[in-house]
């Protein structure tokens, strides 16, 4: 299954999970973490959800042991809110895209030096 059923629900089960992790997850390892997006399975049974969080290394190591221990919990709450057939198997991956793109802006900061107050194109 392809197209707007699979979009819409990939969106309603990442509102959800964020939803949980800001109102229901009291644990401190998670405070920090974000669901950037999720992706479904044709068969909308697995969803991969993405997450992004400020922590690094052993703490970021820490934070998604934690949400791939609280999977369970977290699958139950989706059953009780969302009306579908099956509830999908969960499955956390860490997105780094927005370190990505820090980065790739750092490199371009420093190919481009500081600004020439002399150089006309910038005029």
């Amino acid at each position: 299954m392809t197209g707007p059923r699979r979009e819409r629900v990939s969106d309603l089960i990442q509102e959800e999970v964020a939803r949980l992790l800001q109102t229901s997850m009291h644990d401190l390892r998670l405070k920090l973490v974000t669901v950037t997006g999720v992706s479904m399975s044709n068969d909308l049974r697995h969803a991969r959800i993405y997450v992004s969080m400020l922590a690094e290394g052993a703490e970021r190591d820490i934070a998604m042991a934690t949400l791939d221990a609280a999977r369970g919990f977290i699958r139950t709450r989706l059953s009780q809110a969302l009306s579908l057939r099956y509830t999908p198997e969960l499955t956390f991956t860490y997105d780094s895209s927005l370190e990505q793109g820090a980065r790739i802006e750092r490199l371009l900061d420093e190919v481009q030096g500081p600004p020439n107050d002399d150089d006309p194109r910038e005029k």
